[in-house]
């Protein structure tokens, strides 16, 4: 498979101030607007660890008038979305500061978005029960600083919502006008991450690149970025989980999951995530980054027994740090290598709650919700496909 020079699509509007003490220069910036909603999550580490507070002391450094809204979830539903957007228009808010993980920066996007249109989110949702209406207005201006190194939220366009009611979980999307303005990416707000959450959200930047890689629509760009984000997570998310203050390896994961966001607007996932998006579409409770790892390696398995771009598998098995990597199967033994280094290689299904009884829901549920991934794969995937990949994974 040879990519096309071609085929991408480059924009990304994001300015970005990254490295160590990045949050202190906040104030510094060029901010959209004096009147901000800063939104975190419903947890107590961005308040217990000093960064709300950071943050808001930067912004009316800046003189930014300030409101809070603190109710995001982990896999975030469209009711807060809707709650934080009235929230928004409330404290009349012109643009919105997105402060934590995945979670809030996607929640925050899908705030911008309906702070400034009518309806209900789902209104202008693309997939599955969505209305599929094209937003009127121009969402509010986002600014990012990212607490984690997983999702590339801070560099990318689309957010993923929860709506329990279907159980979808899905994207939400506005051309480029849900890229934030502003990204803080800052590796010191990483240290306070739990090993395990470390490596959930590692892996999840590293999937972003994978799937790109390996998609049918790999271009000379996304290229570029993921093989960047792969070498860097490879040789760097093991030293950052068993050592969360070694501030050279965060540094590296961070950049690695910059990259990542890069690589998703360059060419996007496959359908890894759409696979995952259902598991935790069902089980909200269960992070989106262990779910891809418990289903990771069948997933991958599928494609390199099917014969899918063996010259691929074998670039990123190097990348990932296996150096003598020869064929396609040397891309299993490096990710299983990486899963086992940090510690991730026995994520159990059943500790969530997950049965394989749900497995047929979840691949029709996968393709409803999030089947436009699956056009990215390298061979046509099944919903028989799905639901084995699901079975070879449970635990």
């Amino acid at each position: 498979m040879i990519p096309s020079i071609a085929r991408y699509d480059f924009n990304i509007p994001t300015h970005t101030v990254f490295g160590c003490g990045s949050l202190s220069k906040l104030h510094e910036q060029k901010l959209p607007g004096r009147k901000a909603l800063v939104v975190i999550s419903c947890g107590k580490s961005t308040r217990a660890n000093g960064y709300l507070d950071r943050t808001i002391a930067e912004l009316e450094h800046a003189g930014v008038q300030v409101s809070v809204f603190d109710k995001v979830q982990p896999n975030p539903l469209k009711d807060t979305v809707m709650e934080g957007a009235e929230a928004a228009r409330d404290c009349e808010a012109d643009f919105i500061v997105a402060l934590g993980g995945g979670s809030v920066m996607d929640a925050a996007k899908a705030m911008a978005m309906m702070a400034t249109n009518p309806g209900d989110l789902w209104d202008y949702v693309m997939f599955g029960t969505g209305g599929r209406k094209p937003a009127e207005n121009a969402p509010l201006p986002l600014v990012a600083i990212t607490t984690t190194a997983g999702t590339g939220s801070e560099t990318d366009s689309g957010g993923v919502i929860t709506n329990p009611d279907t159980h979808e979980k899905t994207a939400v999307f506005d051309g480029h006008r849900l890229m934030p303005v502003l990204a803080i990416v800052d590796p010191e707000l990483m240290v306070s991450v739990p090993p395990a959450f470390t490596a959930y959200q590692g892996f999840d930047a590293l999937f972003h690149s994978t799937e790109g890689y390996m998609s049918k629509t790999a271009n000379y760009m996304s290229d570029l970025v993921a093989l960047g984000a792969i070498e860097n997570i490879g040789r760097y998310l093991p030293v950052a989980v068993n050592d969360g203050k070694n501030m050279e390896a965060r540094e590296h994961v961070a950049y690695a999951n910059w990259l990542s966001g890069l690589q998703m607007e360059f060419n996007g996932c496959t359908s890894e995530h759409s696979l995952e998006h259902a598991l935790s579409a069902y089980h909200q409770e269960l992070p989106h980054g262990a779910g891809l790892i418990m289903i990771s390696m069948a997933y991958y398995r599928h494609f390199v027994q099917a014969g899918c771009c063996p010259e691929r598998f074998v670039r990123m098995a190097k990348a990932l740090g296996k150096a003598d990597a020869a064929c396609a199967e040397d891309f299993l033994t490096a990710l299983a290598d990486v899963l086992k280094a940090c510690g991730v290689d026995e994520l159990k299904m059943s500790d969530y709650g997950i049965t394989p009884d749900e497995f047929p829901a979840m691949a029709d549920n996968a393709v409803s919700a999030m089947g436009f991934l699956f056009a990215n794969d390298p061979a046509p995937l099944s919903r028989e496909d799905c639901i084995k990949i699901y079975t070879e994974s449970y635990r």
